[in-house]
């Protein structure tokens, strides 16, 4: 274990570093491939080795456990350049629920790789919380490839939510796919900032497989400059009372420019699933009413995407 390592770290996350040192509090430090700091909780069990070039991280909750503080996961690299390789697998026994404030940053980063692919799976009524900020350089040099499939135990509950507004996204590509059984409820959410040549490709699934399954997939994406993104989010719904939306806002400034493909599939005829897609540029109203009380079109621009991108 390496102490600094992991409080210097946490530190570029801008988390409460006392979450490191509270013993009520477990968490995760991953810098490369190196584990430099760790603590279970009870309930809790977390393991991590190396396997097939990549840290494979491994992830229990027991049945019934619900753990009281939110586990802290963190994935980082200091260095300019490299390669980081994460495979987890986690399991949230029945009845159990956790949330996880998990960061993946790479302050100093010119060339540097993230990908992570996930196995998730939810028990028979438990709930499980996972919130995902990025800590991006000016400079754009990162490239981000998160995959995951979730399954979800009948009355399981599953919410993440993808974060990345400050320092410069590169190019990030999310795939996602999520599979409901009776009375689960997934809920989805992306918030992203992207400027210069930054490139994104969001793609989610969610399957609404059991009766009275519910999932939201939401997108809210701002692009300047050169930025691209293409975002698509598909629903399926396929039992009764299934209830689905998918929902994607985007604004576009500069030469920057977005699609957004949202696809519905309704293969019951009990089942409903709505849509939603709006791209364009900041709101005139908004703007004008911002300049005459004195801000500057960028400061102005600004505070708009800003407040946009802080409500999803």
């Amino acid at each position: 274990m390496n102490s600094e390592l992991a409080a210097r770290l946490f530190a570029t996350t801008g988390e409460d570093t006392h979450n490191l040192t509270d013993p009520s509090v477990a968490h995760l430090m991953v810098h490369h491939d190196q584990v430099v700091s760790s603590r279970e909780v009870p309930g809790l069990d977390v393991k991590a080795e190396h396997a097939g070039g990549a840290l494979a991280v491994r992830f229990r909750v027991a049945p019934g456990s619900r753990i009281q503080h939110p586990v802290h996961l963190c994935f980082g690299m200091m260095p300019e350049s490299g390669v980081q390789k994460i495979v987890m697998d986690v399991e949230i026994g029945a009845g159990a629920a956790v949330a996880v404030r998990s960061h993946c940053t790479f302050p100093f980063a010119v060339d540097v790789l993230h990908t992570m692919d996930a196995e998730i799976r939810v028990g028979e009524g438990a709930e499980y919380y996972y919130f995902e900020r990025h800590v991006h350089p000016a400079s754009g040099g990162v490239t981000v490839v998160p995959k995951a499939k979730v399954h979800l135990a009948a009355g399981a509950f599953f919410q993440t939510e993808f974060e990345l507004l400050k320092g410069r996204v590169g190019k990030l590509d999310i795939d996602y796919e999520t599979f409901c059984q009776a009375d689960s409820v997934m809920e989805m959410r992306a918030r992203i900032n992207g400027t210069g040549d930054d490139v994104l490709l969001i793609n989610e699934t969610g399957h609404l497989l059991g009766e009275r399954a519910r999932g939201v997939l939401t997108s809210f994406i701002a692009l300047r400059d050169r930025a691209t993104a293409e975002i698509r989010n598909k629903l399926v719904a396929s039992a009764p009372y299934a209830r689905g939306h998918v929902d994607c806002k985007e604004i576009v400034q500069g030469q920057a420019s977005a699609s957004a493909i949202p696809v519905v599939v309704v293969n019951h005829p009990l089942a409903h699933v709505t849509h939603e897609a709006a791209i364009g540029s900041v709101d005139t109203r908004q703007l004008e009413t911002l300049m005459a009380r004195g801000l500057d079109e960028d400061a102005a621009v600004e505070l708009i995407i800003q407040g946009m991108l802080s409500r999803g």
